[in-house]
């Protein structure tokens, strides 16, 4: 069968391709670079557990030897230490900040090994086609060559030549927020731990400066600058650094610059994330990143949410329900943080007003810029699809649990019935669903005797004779769940129904439910306006 092809080889690219693998899909990967990325200390990556699981997932080789784990949080405004948050707890995962071309190394480096993966560089993607069984695509480069693939995935960042060659528009705001950035080596008075300065009392400080810390010692230092401002010259930039340093250390401390660099931020949205058998991805869907929000972060769950969807059509065939899913869930869910953080800029960055000068309005907002950095609330958390198309409607049999129907589950221990101990993040992307059995005392079970024991052998039929393929696993708890709840997992990590005990034929509609529907046997053809190219 053709392979997937990804246009794009950043970081969300190549994570789609190595998800795709894991499901056995083969994909070309067209690069219109030449396979490696110049070192840029200033721009970096912060990842949250879900994406940090998925990337481990895949078999990104520089996690651990590049990226850094904070170990607590500062909010500081003027001179006044507001929050100090520790991480690394489980009720405070600590994000994970690695440099982004060590990101993209390590995922070059994992397709190395990967023969279900194809990497072609200097290819320019120029035009393309549907039809009702694959996608054509023309690219130039050292040679002009076409290529056939089962879908397409548009990857290929803010000025996407697929979306524009679908004639997708891509709406918003402009300039919603400019920085400065700058990495050097240096010791900072909290070692270890990432900052936020809301005012701080020097004259260049302006109204906000960030400190996060990367291995060895280097840090990313970001200053938020007026969005439509003067040019920063260097020296600008080198004097701001120094008055940073120096107030925060009390005298400028030894340093070394390693890079610098101005960014802008732009809020945008495509109207549409598929159109047949291509789809859109990463900054090529979605711009966002004001009030430290991540783009990244939504790129990589756009790959956990599509890569799944897409293997279970290359393999088995799959309804529309299934493909349009991705544009529903995800597309929403990047809508809903789009707005949440435009709905603070005006609070965070507007000034003045009563609201401003409410009791504890400060550190309100300390504690919403706060959610944004690390992970938590509408601007930061995961994601949930309370209102997917792949959510069964509530049944008699289904039952609460902590985690709503669409929400990601809970990343609990769980053990498969030859005894492998895991952690659940372990068993997900690859492509099928998860099926738990909440069973107090499971340390203690003789393995030799599980599926006899109990409500095992009802729960494995019930499992086997699902539509699709199913892996069961069981816990010793799960928040919220009483013994004997059986759980519904998605091969992305969010709960399809929970059931209070074994119910074969609810499990099965839900299941059913989950994958859409029984697949189609074609997918509908595409109109003429699917076909386009770029002289």
């Amino acid at each position: 069968m053709d392979p997937v092809i990804v246009a794009g080889a950043g970081p969300v690219g190549l994570a789609l391709s190595l998800a795709l693998a894991a499901q056995g899909v083969p994909s070309v990967v067209l690069d219109e670079g030449s396979g490696t990325e110049e070192p840029r200390p200033a721009r970096t990556a912060i990842l949250r557990p879900d994406t940090v699981a998925l990337l481990a997932g895949i078999g990104c080789t520089t996690l651990g030897d590049e990226g850094a784990r904070w170990t607590g949080w500062r909010s500081i405004r003027r001179k006044q230490l507001m929050r100090h948050l520790p991480l690394g707890e489980d009720d405070a995962p600590s994000p994970l900040h690695i440099p982004q071309h060590a990101l993209s190394r390590g995922l070059r480096d994992a397709i190395a090994g990967q023969e279900l993966v194809r990497v072609i560089t200097g290819s320019r993607l120029d035009s393309l086609e549907q039809d009702a069984r694959g996608v054509t695509v023309h690219t130039r480069g050292a040679e002009e060559t076409w290529w056939r693939g089962s879908h397409l995935v548009g990857c290929d960042g803010a000025r996407s030549t697929v979306r524009k060659l679908l004639n997708i528009r891509f709406p918003g705001r402009t300039a919603v927020e400019r920085h400065a950035v700058a990495a050097l080596r240096a010791e900072l008075p909290w070692p270890g731990e990432a900052m936020l300065h809301r005012q701080p009392p020097w004259r260049t400080g302006g109204d906000e400066v960030s400190a996060r810390p990367l291995r060895d010692d280097v840090w990313r230092i970001d200053w938020l600058l007026p969005a439509r401002g003067e040019l920063v010259t260097p020296d600008a930039l080198v004097a701001r650094l120094r008055d940073t340093l120096a107030g925060w250390c009390g005298e400028t401390p030894p340093y070394e610059l390693l890079d610098t660099g101005v960014y802008t931020l732009h809020h945008r949205l495509a109207k549409r994330w598929r159109v047949g058998r291509a789809f859109l991805a990463g900054d090529a869907a979605h711009l966002l990143g004001a009030v430290g929000t991540q783009g990244l972060d939504e790129g990589l769950r756009d790959v956990g949410n599509l890569a799944w969807k897409i293997a279970a059509h290359w393999h088995r065939g799959a309804s529309d329900t299934l493909l349009d899913s991705y544009q529903t869930e995800r597309r929403t869910a990047v809508a809903a943080r789009l707005r949440a953080a435009d709905q603070s800029l005006p609070l965070l960055r507007g000034g003045g007003g009563l609201r401003t000068y409410m009791p504890g309005a400060s550190r309100g907002h300390d504690a919403l810029l706060a959610d944004g950095h690390l992970g938590y609330g509408a601007l930061g958390a995961p994601p949930s699809y309370p209102h997917s198309p792949l959510t069964p409607p509530y049944a008699q049999a289904q039952t609460a649990v902590g985690t709503p129907p669409g929400g990601p589950v809970a990343d609990v221990r769980v053990t498969a019935p030859d005894g492998t101990t895991t952690r659940l993040r372990d068993r997900l992307g690859r492509g099928q669903l998860l099926v738990v059995l909440v069973a107090p005392g499971t340390g203690v079970w003789d393995r030799r005797h599980w599926l006899t024991a109990g409500v095992m052998p009802r729960l494995a039929a019930a499992v086997t004779a699902l539509p699709v393929r199913a892996e069961l696993l069981v816990t010793e708890a799960y928040p919220g769940a009483s013994a004997h709840n059986v759980l519904l997992v998605r091969p992305d990590g969010h709960l399809v129904a929970a059931f209070g005990g074994v119910r074969p034929a609810d499990l099965y509609a839900a299941a059913d439910t989950a994958r859409g529907g029984t697949p189609a046997e074609v997918s509908a053809p595409v109109s003429a306006d699917h076909t386009a190219n770029i002289n």
